[in-house]
């Protein structure tokens, strides 16, 4: 296979999947919007690229695989708005492309299950974003795609602790509320099965195999650290950004069966009781 990987805004997913192909020979370039943020991406191997600001039609005709983790706008999806002649023009040369999209597409189902085969009834503009993205990469002929719907993602710099201990974080209580989480490096061990094993067209959810109720991982998380368990706050009463607030807006349990059934994927981190813990362990 042809290791090398363009990846069209290297976040923390995409950093997450570098660290696991680097060491095995790949060749990333990783494209940012932040000059600052140029010398971080190479100092973990990645090439890294500022874009806007750089012409990317040749890497996308030269490389065989792509990752895209750069989310829509109110005007689209950036990189189909940019460069969608050249990803048509060489759509057939592709080995694999992933995208990264959200479970946000599935909308709110008053805490039932969901799988890749649920309608997609977003609740949320964001959620509709996505589901227009997904069916405009979809629309292009011969795309080897694979979307991935993450679940709220957390890991290393991401995850609980640090409100915990700052005693800012809150345990706010809606009745029936459940959300589904995934660790970063399962994320990254998933785009490194379906790597090895294309199948164009597939859908993956990934997630964890517990939903929960969001008070019951900061309770997990300061029973972790010994310190008070945070105080119950009404969702109702609870004062909150309305971007917080929105999260609140879909219940659901989001299911990771075809993902496992399909390409063998079994989370490290199974649970967030044990992801959390290997946070704290690995941080110290």
């Amino acid at each position: 296979m042809d290791n090398r990987l363009l990846s069209l805004g290297h976040g923390y997913s995409a950093r997450a999947l570098a660290a696991r192909l680097v060491p095995e020979g790949w060749h990333i370039v990783g494209t940012t919007r932040h000059e600052a943020k140029m010398d971080e991406i190479a100092a973990t191997g990645v090439e890294p690229v500022l874009w806007p600001g750089t012409d990317l039609e040749v890497l996308i005709e030269e490389f065989p695989n792509m990752l895209i983790s750069a989310g829509p706008s109110v005007d689209g999806d950036p990189v189909l708005n940019a460069l969608r002649g050249v990803v048509t023009s060489s759509a057939a040369s592709k080995h694999w492309v992933g995208y990264l999209s959200t479970t946000g597409v599935y909308g709110n189902h008053m805490g039932g299950w969901v799988d890749e085969t649920t309608a997609l009834t977003p609740s949320t503009k964001r959620g509709a974003a996505r589901v227009q993205a997904e069916a405009d990469w979809q629309s292009i002929p011969d795309l080897p795609l694979h979307i991935f719907r993450l679940a709220g993602i957390y890991g290393p710099g991401r995850g609980p602790f640090a409100k915990v201990r700052a005693g800012t974080a809150r345990r706010i209580i809606k009745e029936g509320q459940v959300f589904s989480r995934i660790h970063v490096e399962d994320i990254a061990s998933a785009l490194e099965l379906s790597l090895e094993a294309p199948n164009a067209g597939a859908i993956y959810n990934l997630c964890d195999d517990i939903p929960a109720p969001p008070q019951d991982v900061i309770g997990y998380a300061a029973e972790l650290l010994g310190v008070p368990v945070p105080e119950a706050v009404p969702f109702d009463a609870a004062e909150m950004t309305p971007m917080a607030r929105s999260f609140y807006a879909e219940s659901k349990r989001v299911s990771n069966k075809r993902i496992k059934a399909e390409l063998g994927w079994k989370p490290k981190y199974p649970t967030y009781q044990s992801g959390l813990t290997a946070l704290l362990e690995q941080s110290g």
